[in-house]
């Protein structure tokens, strides 16, 4: 049995970072970048975007080329599913028998995506966006489907309804809430969105909730609880990732939603950490609730808080949370948490196409949202960083740059 000073479970945007932040920070001991995919770590924003219309061929989106890692002396070994953790003698347990044992652990092994739980929910044709494995098989469908279905409306199944209307697909977006991006974003950047959708020749249904799939051994249509059937050729589920952590609750971790860490990604079991997609924190921006953040940009925050601790250099993570989505010719960059919010700043006109969405809590401003208006993206993250208390009309007043406000 091979032992690591450091082994890295999940080989995501995450895993991958805390392997090149240990190595940037002059880690030297044995490192293993352990991923359950037969491939090297790549880039997943694409997936939902233009990877699926064959934009960018797989080479390109790799994090780092297989040469970078042999150079570096990590270990990078694909294929591998851990299934248990032994966090006494420390050693981790893969579903092919093989065991490997650590000195410390990261656990970066990220979610999976949800399924719905309803009939003929495993018929041929009906795919999630999650792995460079699964886009693929949704590329070799796509010649021959015509009418398409995305379940879910956050960020990638619009994402994958703009990518598709641009490949000329009929699209039905099937969303169960009253709005689409409800989880991430104010109704007035709800309503924006829609409307671009639909102008685009999206067909969206808000309330509406998936009563079973049909077909006979593939999908062939999509009954609501309504009552009503859409005849389809090919379904798309993104209703979100539930957190891979069991192995980690399982040996003892405090946890559930996720893997309890603290503020330098340290779980509550000893020579562990988790970060990313999996890890469950107290986040400063959102009050000091507890919660998980789906981004990549947190999944590298952490990973590099988790290897600092490793290699003696401790900082905490406090990393003020930000987004980013691009449909058609929109890039919507989000900066904070909005959580709680109890009053909106609007900035600029919707109708020009490039305007920005301002959040307060209290008087504080807590969160932007920016469609093409990076520069107010850039300059509303310090006041975010700062938590100004700025009036309202100086907010959107469009005559002044954000940061002419900046204390």
């Amino acid at each position: 049995m091979k032992r690591y000073e450091v082994a890295i479970v999940g080989a995501g945007h995450g895993g991958a970072q805390a392997a090149i932040a240990l190595r940037q920070m002059k880690f030297e001991g044995a490192v293993a970048l352990i991923g359950r995919e037969p491939d090297l770590p790549y880039e997943r924003p694409p997936l939902s975007t233009d990877f699926r219309a064959g934009e960018k061929e797989p080479e390109r989106l790799l994090i780092r080329p297989a040469a970078f890692w042999a150079e570096r002396g990590v270990d990078v070994l694909t294929g591998r599913e851990v299934i248990e953790v032994d966090a006494e003698a420390q050693e981790l347990l893969c579903a092919d028998g093989e065991r490997i044992a650590y000195g410390k652990l990261i656990w970066a092994a990220g979610g999976t995506p949800r399924r719905l739980a309803c009939p003929g929910a495993d018929l041929r044709g009906i795919h999630v966006i999650r792995t460079r494995e699964g886009v693929d098989a949704i590329r070799a469908e796509l010649p021959a489907a015509r009418r398409v279905v995305v379940v879910g409306g956050g960020y990638v199944g619009l994402e994958a309804a703009a990518v598709l209307r641009k490949m000329g697909k009929d699209v039905v977006l099937v969303e169960a809430l009253d709005r689409v991006l409800a989880r991430v974003a104010g109704e007035p950047m709800s309503r924006f969105f829609e409307a671009r959708h639909r102008a685009e020749g999206v067909d969206i249904r808000l309330g509406a909730a998936v009563d079973s799939f049909a077909g006979s051994g593939r999908i062939e249509a999509v009954h609501l609880a309504s009552g009503e059937t859409i005849p389809c050729d090919l379904a798309i589920v993104g209703i979100g990732i539930d957190a891979v952590a069991q192995p980690l609750l399982d040996a003892g971790a405090e946890g559930g939603n996720g893997v309890l860490v603290d503020d330098h990604c340290r779980t509550s079991l000893p020579h562990i950490y988790a970060v990313g997609d999996c890890a469950l924190h107290e986040n400063r921006w959102a009050g000091g609730a507890r919660l998980r953040l789906e981004s990549v940009q947190n999944a590298n925050d952490q990973a590099t808080t988790a290897a600092r601790h490793i290699a003696g250099q401790p900082q905490p993570y406090a990393a003020v949370p930000w987004f980013w989505s691009n449909q058609y010719d929109l890039r919507l960059q989000s900066v904070g948490l909005w959580l709680g919010y109890d009053q909106t700043v609007l900035r600029g006109d919707p109708a020009t196409g490039s305007f920005s969405l301002l959040y307060l809590l209290a008087g504080k401003l807590i969160a932007l949202d920016c469609v093409n208006a990076t520069r107010d993206y850039a300059q509303g993250r310090k006041l975010v960083e700062q938590g100004a208390r700025i009036p309202a009309e100086a907010l959107a007043d469009t005559g002044r740059q954000l940061k002419e406000l900046i204390a």
